[in-house]
């Protein structure tokens, strides 16, 4: 596969907290359209259109399907022949922490599940390392230490190059930074839920963060697709929203929301940008917030998001209405 010359020219890349490591603006995540169902024709013109524009950075995580571990078979495929020689260029990362295989071995943030589960993961996208390995969310019996321990051994061992967290508060990360710093290694980024309708790590997260040199991956930045126009006027048949087995559920396209949204839409609008595109860069306005996780299911979603960087910067004036509303 022979990919755009001009890939670099149209992407913005921001250095990853205080790391020598640049993600772009936008990255992409392989979970829906990359499971057991999914056609390889797709996924590949998903993955070269991205590329293409300059996305250079792959999310995954061990679970990803179904079924579970299947989208990092389908990727590391796609690496293997459409992607050949083009490791170099790209930052893959995968995660560990939720329920992956029977037994009390296959969960959670333990050494053994974390140690064995990025092996399973190397074998399944036929690779020597990722980038970036997370563990996945907190766990709530394993201590800490031993969970950072697993991270600093693995990226000691080279089977990733940086460690992360996901799913971590404020107070998480400052103490996962501490304990992996005192062993030798940095922590690179947290990768966290956030967007105009969810914005919790703005008190949270993003201080701390700040001031250790931290990364932070906004995942959902969309809300799941209400943060677009597709809900303006009623659930689409074909939506998340309208699937029982999806991961939106009817109920939280509330009309008090979709009135924000469809008032949003119109500064959107006056910006001459999509719904989708400015809330991306509403999410990216915050220097700390190093990129912003899209999911795509067509090229031209993946295109359109990418353009939204032309029309990045906020007036005060834009941003105060922005509040105004998502405050109402």
């Amino acid at each position: 596969m022979g990919f755009a010359e001009d890939r670099y020219e149209s992407m913005q890349y921001n250095r990853c907290g205080a790391s020598g490591v640049k993600l772009p603006a936008i990255s992409l995540g392989c979970w829906n359209n990359f499971d057991g169902r999914a056609e390889r024709g797709v996924m590949a013109g998903l993955l070269g259109k991205a590329f293409d524009l300059g996305i250079t950075h792959f999310d995954l995580a061990n679970n990803y399907g179904p079924p579970p571990g299947s989208a990092e078979l389908n990727v590391g495929r796609l690496l293997a022949k459409e992607f050949k020689g083009y490791r170099d260029e790209l930052i893959i990362s995968t995660k560990a922490g939720y329920a992956m295989w029977d037994g009390p071995y296959g969960d959670f943030g333990s050494k053994k599940y974390l140690v064995a589960s990025l092996d399973q993961s190397l074998q399944r996208m036929g690779l020597d390392y990722v980038d970036i390995f997370y563990h996945h969310r907190v766990d709530p019996e394993t201590p800490l230490e031993e969970t950072m321990g697993a991270l600093d051994l693995i990226v000691k061992q080279g089977k990733a190059l940086y460690a992360g967290v996901s799913n971590y508060s404020g107070a998480f990360t400052t103490e996962a930074h501490a304990t992996l710093k005192a062993m030798g290694t940095k922590l690179l980024i947290n990768q966290v839920p956030y967007s105009m309708l969810r914005r919790g790590i703005e008190e949270d997260v993003l201080p701390p963060v700040g001031e250790l040199g931290v990364g932070v991956m906004a995942f959902v930045p969309l809300f799941q697709g209400i943060l677009t126009n597709k809900y303006l006027d009623g659930i689409p048949a074909d939506s998340r929203a309208a699937r029982p087995e999806g991961t939106l559920q009817e109920g939280a396209v509330k009309p008090e929301v979709v009135d924000k949204v469809r008032q949003l839409n119109e500064i959107a609008k006056e910006r001459g940008q999509s719904m989708a595109q400015m809330a991306l860069m509403w999410v990216l306005r915050d220097e700390r917030v190093t990129s912003a996780l899209i999911g795509a299911s067509r090229p031209e979603q993946i295109e359109e998001n990418v353009a939204a960087l032309q029309q990045a910067e906020f007036s005060a004036e834009e941003l105060a209405k922005i509040e105004k509303i998502l405050a109402g």
